[in-house]
């Protein structure tokens, strides 16, 4: 139809940009190498401990301390990124470091030797996780944080559906500490995504921000954030304990090596979960209050929790531990990713992400030594602290202002 001398001007409406860039997908292919470097280690260690002497609440030390220097590493980081021009060297700097600590698992021959790699590793892992996170929202637009953030998880995910699967034939075929050394290789190709693929938009660099002046900067609402978030995480203790329970539950029945590699089948099941979950979370961040998305995620934790004080070895109770842990990760680590983006200025991205990495790097450190000293004690006493951290930081999480 023609327009008559008293019709109005249709403006052409501007073409939507496709969330989907070169800077999304390096970040999430990285991750996804990353991933299945690390998930090859991890699914492993506990076939080293094994051999070298080592206990539930040992390795929940291990974790513990190990996510304790990571979430110190992630604080830091984050403020010292947003004093930079480039931030993309620190991430890739921080993706080789956590290469080099899996692959040092190969010649431990002591605890301590484990805890050293392990501390190396989750440092350079510390280091690149704000940075990352900034790259990642500063590539995409706020109505879609939500996809981007989903697929990072859902890569990451993937790549821990396909360690524990590579893992499992490398150890069978070349043994258990070549494996550890042949985590380098997907590390190293990490590093080279983020380098080749991940394009870094110009940013206003903040030269004087200091910690103390950064951290009371932030916004009241990502404070109250914050505080939800670290309740809820004291009860989120490490995967790799779930992995050594399984394995001490079936040995009895089935014997070790069959009951290893039940626990690790087990395991890359929770990530298929986990992997699903993570892009449908982050849509459904997209469309609906984020806030109440991430609070119904922390309830679904109870689940497994009351599954694991359920005594025996029975294969349909930790079927629904391990489907309903990567559920209910899915949802936390996507949504509180998406939350953060939404919730931060943009001078802040770096010291708001590196506080959120660290409040959850304490919530590792106080669950994976708290849970599994109680798990030594009793299951009941070790599952009832998460049950009750996971509702009260719901119910932090649910009582927040709309976002």
């Amino acid at each position: 139809m023609k327009n008559d001398e008293n019709s109005f001007p249709v403006r052409a409406e501007a073409p939507k940009r496709h969330w989907l860039n070169s800077t999304i997908l390096g970040v999430g292919i990285a991750s996804l190498f990353s991933d299945v470097g690390h998930e090859m280690a991890t699914t492993a260690l506990p076939a080293l401990l094994a051999t070298i002497g080592g206990a539930s609440a040992t390795l929940g030390i291990i974790e513990g301390l190990a996510d304790g220097l990571s979430s110190f590493a992630k604080l830091f980081s984050g403020l010292y990124s947003d004093r930079l021009e480039k931030r993309k060297p620190l991430a890739v700097v921080g993706y080789f470091v956590t290469a080099s600590g899996m692959a040092s698992f190969g010649v431990a021959t002591k605890l301590w030797h484990v805890f050293l790699g392990r501390a190396f590793g989750w440092v350079g892992r510390g280091a690149r996780t704000p940075v990352r996170n900034v790259l990642l929202t500063e590539a995409t637009t706020p109505e879609t944080y939500g996809k981007a953030f989903g697929l990072e998880r859902a890569m990451d995910s993937a790549g821990a559906v396909i360690g524990p699967l590579l893992a499992t034939l490398i150890v069978a075929q070349v043994g258990l500490r070549e494996t550890f050394f042949l985590t380098l290789i997907p590390g190293i190709l990490a590093a080279l995504c983020i380098w080749f693929l991940v394009k870094e938009k110009p940013h206003k660099s903040q030269p004087h921000t200091r910690l103390m002046s950064g951290l009371s900067s932030l916004p009241h609402q990502y404070k109250k954030f914050l505080f939800g978030v670290g309740i809820a995480g004291i009860g989120d203790f490490s995967n790799t304990l779930l992995i050594l329970w399984a394995t001490q539950s079936w040995m009895p029945i089935y014997g070790t090596v069959k009951a290893t590699s039940m626990a690790m089948s087990f395991y890359v099941l929770f990530n298929v979960i986990y992997s699903l979950t993570c892009y449908l979370s982050g849509s459904f961040a997209d469309r609906y209050p984020k806030h109440r998305v991430l609070a119904f995620g922390y309830v679904i934790a109870v689940i497994p929790a009351i599954a694991l004080m359920i005594p025996g070895g029975s294969i349909l109770k930790f079927a629904v531990v391990f489907i309903f842990s990567g559920f209910y990760m899915g949802i936390w680590e996507t949504v509180e990713s998406t939350s953060a983006a939404s919730l931060l200025p943009q001078e802040l991205r770096g010291v708001g992400f590196g506080a959120l990495a660290t409040i959850n790097g304490i919530g590792d450190l106080i669950s994976s030594i708290v849970v599994g000293i109680l798990w030594s004690v009793t299951p009941l006493l070790a599952m009832g602290f998460v049950i009750v951290s996971s509702l009260v930081g719901a119910g932090i999480i649910a009582t927040s202002r709309k976002y």
